[in-house]
């Protein structure tokens, strides 16, 4: 996951409005900042509406909180310096709640829980972990897949992104013989024409000193909003809104084991 960095091309995008209207009027007003270059968590169409699993979970937690929430893009390596520049609120943007960064911020509960995994070209005679030895493996840089890799492989030669689009690219070419990233964003680019090169080779275990327990929302250090979101987790997961965003994106239970 991001669990892994994201950096988006048109950074300067205006801040879009998640909600409307007169129903959010006397709520408390948030901003949420996001890396929105991992599908199918969190991108930008066309028009420039922030879509994916991630944002749909940030409305639904708005709309449980009665808040008016704006999002705003940042590039991964510049978004915890941002939230705590106090240029947003709060990052929705598959975290993962590691130690490392929960010296620097507070984590909600995690609102979903997914393995790390290598992909490689359909054509790739690599057939285990253990054939990866020696071979160059892309990752994206300043997330907790490159952080794996430098420590589970590291007899491979990793070569680092600024986006995961950047190490698709160069998969495709032909120019790194695997990648690391989240199973699901690997499984969804895999299924997509875009990734048409490529497959899945294996899931792998999750280190939690590295991947931590799951992706959660991070807020400033000691700010009530981590508790108000918390409840709201817990309020969109027994009500059934939960179970039908994460229907729209995955045929499996994205949130983990409790």
């Amino acid at each position: 996951m991001h669990i892994s960095t994201r950096f988006l091309a048109a950074a300067s995008i205006a801040a879009m409005s998640l909600f409307a209207g007169s129903a959010m009027a006397d709520g408390e007003k948030y901003v949420i900042g996001t890396d929105s270059t991992y599908p199918p968590f969190e991108y930008v169409d066309a028009s420039g509406q922030f879509l994916g699993f991630d944002m749909d979970i940030a409305r639904a937690l708005c709309t449980q909180m009665k808040a008016d929430c704006t999002i705003v893009s940042s590039d991964w390596d510049g978004i915890i310096p941002g939230l705590n520049a106090k240029k947003f609120d709060m990052i929705i943007s598959s975290m993962s709640i590691t130690p490392e960064r929960s010296k620097l911020v507070d984590f909600t509960n995690k609102y979903y829980n997914t393995p790390p995994a290598i992909a490689v070209p359909k054509d790739s005679t690599v057939t285990d972990v253990a054939g990866l030895k020696g071979k160059t493996i892309g990752a994206q840089t300043s997330t907790t897949h490159a952080n794996y890799a430098e420590k589970h492989l590291a007899d491979t030669e990793l070569k680092l992104y600024p986006t995961a689009d950047e190490y698709k690219l160069d998969i495709s070419n032909g120019r790194v013989d695997a990648v690391i990233d989240d199973v699901v964003v690997l499984s969804q680019w895999v299924k997509s024409d875009a990734g048409a090169c490529c497959k899945i080779l294996t899931t792998l275990p999750v280190d939690k000193e590295i991947n931590g327990v799951g992706a959660g929302i991070a807020v400033r250090q000691g700010d009530p909003l981590r508790e108000k979101l918390n409840t709201a987790i817990a309020a969109i997961r027994a009500d059934g809104t939960y179970k039908k965003i994460q229907d729209k994106y995955f045929d499996f239970d994205v949130y983990g084991a409790e």
